[in-house]
This record gives C-alpha cells, structure tokens and sequence, in this order.
C-alpha cells in the first residue's frame, strides 16, 4: 500500500493556502466595494431626503403664497367692485341731477317763451290796429279837399280838421285793442309815466311860417 506523498501534500496545502488568501482578498475588496456602495447609497439617500424636504418646504412656501395672492386677489376685486359701483352711483345720482335742472330750465325756458309769444302777439294786434286807424284817416277823402288848390278853408279850419281827425284816429286805435288785450294772457306793462297819459289827444303844431302867411292872408 502506498502512502501519502509529501510533497505533493505541501504542493496541495500551498494551493489551498493560495487559493484561500486569494478568496480572502477577492473577499476584502468586495466588502470595500460593498462599504463604498453603501456610502454612496446612503449619500443619496440624505441627498434624496434632503430633496424631498426641499420639495416639501417648496410646495408649503407655494401653496401659501398661492393661498395669499388668492386673498389679495379677492380683496382687490371686492375693492375694485365698491369703488365701481359707488362711481356708477355717484355719476347716475349727478347725471339725474343734471337731468332734473336741465328739465326745470326747459320748462321755464318755455313757459317764458309762451309768455313773449303772448306779449308780442299782443303788442303786434295793437301795432296793427293803431296803423289801420291812422292809415284810415290818412286815406280819408276830408283830406283831398282840404289841401285841394284853391281851396278857400282858413288855417283855424284845417287845424281843426286835422286835430280831429288825428284825435279820432288815435282814440279808434285805443279802444280796438282793449278788447284784445283782455283775451290774451296777462302782459306785463311797462310803468305808466306823465308823458304816456298825454297819449290820448293828438296836439298839432304848424310852424310859424304858415302862421304869418294866414295872418297876412
């Protein structure tokens, strides 16, 4: 029977010795890999939180400049709507004001031209029946004879003629608008003076010349 071989037994233990000092060190540089790794990975973890509290603290700051901008903006809009609605209040109350002067000016402005229309119908009926009555007497036939050549009437007799006819003129005129005036509204008359009650009699004054040519006559 053979035995065992020395060397080859100590050929076999240095293998084994190598082998396993091999495995011991792939072992070692696994573990400083797996130490790194878990380095790293734990620095990404911090870096992950880190983030995430970031993101957190990003959102919280966002949602409460959201939630104030959002009451900002509701202040402003509810300010902004008063102040809209008290200028619409203020310009319509003005503009009704406005309106409610306009129409009293209107309406005074045409009481005050119904008035002038009245007056001046008024006056324009007297003017009218004044002028008839004098040109009546202007177109009467008494005058053709009286200033007919050769006629023989004295200065006292055409001076007579002519004041009566004037005074019966005037007087005509005076009382066709009397009635008239009573049917229109009432005019306010201008103030009666001392010369304005000398109006009912017409006065004739001849020059002194064809006084002397009478008298010498």
């Amino acid at each position: 029977m053979r035995g065992y071989n020395v060397d080859e037994v100590n050929d076999f233990l240095d293998q084994i010795i190598k082998d396993y000092q091999i495995t011991l060190n792939h072992n070692k540089e696994l573990e400083e890999q797996l130490d790194s790794a878990n380095g790293k990975l734990k620095y990404f973890n911090d870096l992950k939180d880190s983030l995430n509290q970031s993101i957190l603290v990003a959102q919280e700051a966002a949602d409460k400049v959201k939630a104030n901008s959002q009451k900002e903006s509701e202040i402003i809009i509810r300010e902004a709507q008063k102040q809209s609605s008290d200028i619409v209040s203020e310009a319509t109350n003005k503009g009704n004001q406005i309106m409610m002067e306009a129409s009293k000016r209107a309406k005074k402005l045409a009481v005050e031209t119904d008035d002038l229309k009245k007056s001046t119908r008024v006056f324009r009926q007297r003017l009218q029946v004044m002028l008839e009555s004098q040109l009546e007497v202007v177109k009467s036939n008494d005058w053709d004879s009286l200033l007919k050549e050769g006629s023989m009437s004295s200065y006292e007799e055409i001076k007579k003629v002519v004041g009566d006819r004037l005074d019966n003129g005037a007087a005509q005129g005076v009382n066709s608008t009397a009635p008239q005036a009573t049917e229109e509204a009432p005019v306010q008359e201008a103030p009666v003076t001392d010369t304005d009650t000398d109006q009912g009699e017409t006065v004739v004054i001849f020059p002194d010349n064809d006084q002397e040519h009478y008298d010498q006559k």
